[in-house]
């Protein structure tokens, strides 16, 4: 298992809450919660070992061009391939008015 911990800049929290997935699936489970203005938190919790790379690319490629809401999002990953990674994400930033 692998803690990992990312920081973007953000626009305004959502007021919003979110829970997306369920990690016992094999699959992932992302929690997004209202956070500091101007930050975006992301920590993810992953059983691949070394793939830090791989989700710093996942998320410069989510938020280039855009300003995603200020979160703390908790992402507990069972070794998701990135399409559901996204996947999860943009259905967590809808649930919370984020689109």
């Amino acid at each position: 298992m692998e803690t990992l911990s990312f920081e973007f800049t953000a626009g305004q929290p959502p007021i919003n809450r979110a829970l997306v997935g369920c990690v016992g699936s094999g699959d992932l489970e992302v929690l997004l919660e209202p956070g500091v203005p101007g930050t975006l938190s992301i920590n993810v919790v992953t059983s691949v070992n070394g793939a830090s790379a791989r989700w710093q690319h996942l998320f410069q490629r989510m938020f280039d061009g855009q300003t995603p809401p200020a979160m703390t999002v908790d992402i507990h990953d069972f070794g998701a391939t990135p399409g559901v990674v996204r996947l999860r994400l943009e259905q967590g930033f809808e649930e919370v008015g984020h689109d």
